[in-house]
């Protein structure tokens, strides 16, 4: 069932091709902590992959080395 509705979240999104109705499902699907902590997580994503060190993130979004150390190790598993 979750791997379903999963889908379907997925499927949704990507149907969306207005960058003004996507804030808008975001905004309503999730929370403001969440609208906060997703677009942080990309970012550390995109700069582990450019080859900015975890520190220099760490210090520049003000996350943890733990919150960075997970997105490491997503892209090693070749998920991003």
């Amino acid at each position: 069932m979750k791997k379903k509705l999963l889908k379907n979240l997925v499927d949704e999104l990507v149907s969306i091709n207005n960058n003004n109705q996507m804030k808008k499902i975001l905004t309503a699907i999730l929370t403001p902590k969440e609208l906060e902590d997703i677009p942080i997580r990309l970012e550390i994503l995109k700069l582990l992959k450019k080859g900015v060190s975890q520190r220099e993130i760490a210090e520049k979004l003000g996350v943890g080395i733990a919150t960075i150390t997970r997105g490491s190790r997503e892209i090693k598993t070749g998920n991003y």
